[in-house]
């Protein structure tokens, strides 16, 4: 049974909220690595074009994001403020994500651009009706500081659990040989299935983070009164939230720890293959070690925060994290680790990426229940919960600052003087140390900028039970008349 606002949310709330988070995690995976090679690739499409549609539909996306968080915010009925909107996207969400991985039969090439346009966009809108009031029951689902930090923890969980499992059951299972398509790659059919799979997967999580938090309704922030609103006044409101000076301290730390993200998944391909001459089995195995990563992170993440507080656990193994990450390609550049080829050298790669990475991963989970934390700072100044609003912000960074990390990296190949498509062979011993300069310079500068943009989070454990206890006092007041 759920328990008051300010209290523990039980078991079964934890887990289907966290569950919830998976479906982040497949939608992200599919657009993020897979949508452009399989239209460019495999449907024929002009890569030039696929670029041009999910731009296009990211544009849109990210318009979105405050439009959602401002109107869940303020929507008044019987299911209250974010169940609405996550009802809504249930079945949308699904038939428009696999309408997107199985095109019309003899559609193909660039006559496919209308249709990718227009189900990339619609996948877009109708997720962000979901995942923006889902995010920001996070704040709503308990007030305590560190259950926050465990509810926010389990979302991200199952989002980096459910996008890697999607992924290996597509390339494993899915995309095999056969007698007339010996390279597995070009299985249409095994897209086609990814697709159905992936909109199931995604409706299942859904469905399971609107229904198991449905009980919580009743005790859910209520909206403010009904008002007439100008399209001026509600920007003006927007902008007032936003001015917040905690959250834009996350705001900038989302946008560069994102340029990060961006670099380091354009550059470990060339990493792993061209600085490391890993073979596709060690690679498989570093993938793998991503689940170990994760389960590690959920233990991490709450007894950090709880121990040390959020800000200061955030810089205290973001600092760590960041500083091992590009460690061993500079102590390779210094001549120090065993040579490519050797099983000690994998050894230690995956042993400091796994606990890396886990400590990565706790640093999100912690910047996330930081966001939910600013809502109540937020309220004793404009008098409004907006949840929905600063949970919107941190998606619109996100959808826009995505490519910033690609372009960063795409700068680091151009000064190394590497190609893509090009291999072990093809590069020389002088491009391959320019990579790993180039590689550990700009995380450590993203990286850098982002524990400074965290540092000024005014929020603590005390601050926020003050919030709390004011926030109390003036509803005694109110109540009073």
């Amino acid at each position: 049974m759920a328990v008051t606002q300010a209290g523990k949310p039980g078991l079964f709330t934890r887990l289907s909220f966290g569950i919830g988070g998976a479906a982040d995690g497949i939608k992200n995976n599919g657009f993020d690595y897979a949508l452009l090679f399989f239209y460019s690739n495999i449907m024929g499409v002009d890569a030039g074009l696929v670029g041009l549609a999910l731009l296009i539909a990211l544009i849109i996306d990210a318009v979105s994001d405050p439009v959602v968080g401002y109107w869940s915010d303020n929507m008044r009925t019987r299911f209250g403020r974010r169940h609405p909107f996550m009802y809504a996207a249930l079945i949308p969400t699904a038939i428009t994500y696999f309408l997107t991985w199985n095109p019309p039969e003899g559609m193909t090439g660039n006559d496919l651009f209308p249709w990718l346009v227009a189900t990339t966009i619609l996948v877009r809108l109708s997720f962000t009706f979901y995942d923006v009031p889902s995010s920001a029951l996070s704040a709503e689902l308990t007030s305590d500081y560190d259950e926050r930090t465990s509810l926010m923890s389990l979302r991200y969980f199952f989002a980096w659990f459910g996008g890697l499992t999607i992924q290996i059951m597509l390339f494993r299972f899915l995309l095999v040989p056969t007698e007339e398509i010996p390279v597995g790659v070009f299985n249409v059919e095994g897209w086609n299935t990814y697709g159905l799979i992936s909109a199931i997967c995604i409706l299942t999580a859904v469905a399971i983070c609107a229904l198991g938090t449905h009980s919580h309704i009743p005790r859910l922030k209520a909206a403010p009164p009904a008002r007439n609103l100008t399209l001026g006044k509600i920007f003006s409101e927007i902008f007032e939230t936003i001015s917040n000076p905690s959250f834009r301290a996350l705001f900038l730390a989302t946008l560069c720890g994102l340029i990060a993200t961006g670099i380091s998944a354009t550059l470990n391909q060339y990493i792993n293959t061209i600085f490391w001459e890993f073979d596709n089995t060690q690679i498989a195995n570093l993938t793998m070690g991503v689940y170990v990563s994760a389960v590690l992170a959920l233990i991490i993440a709450p007894v950090v925060g709880k121990t040390f507080g959020k800000k200061r656990g955030a810089m205290t193994i973001g600092a760590l994290a960041f500083t091992i990450a590009p460690l061993p390609v500079f102590l390779r550049l210094f001549g120090v680790l065993p040579p490519n080829g050797s099983p000690e050298l994998f050894l230690i790669i995956i042993s400091i990426t796994i606990f890396d990475l886990s400590l990565i991963i706790a640093t999100q989970m912690l910047l996330g229940s930081m966001v939910a934390d600013i809502v109540e700072d937020s309220e004793l100044q404009t008098g409004r919960r907006s949840e929905g609003i600063f949970f919107a912000g941190i998606s619109f960074i996100r959808k826009l600052s995505q490519g910033a990390g690609v372009i960063t990296a795409s700068m680091v190949l151009a000064v190394a003087g590497l190609s893509q498509g090009g291999g072990v062979d093809a590069a020389t011993p002088e491009e391959i140390r320019m990579l790993g300069w180039g590689y550990g310079i700009s995380l450590l500068t993203a990286w850098t900028l982002m524990l400074i943009c965290i540092s000024f989070y005014r929020i603590s454990r005390e601050s926020h039970a003050d919030n709390l206890e004011k926030l109390k006092l003036r509803q005694a007041q109110q109540d009073a008349g």
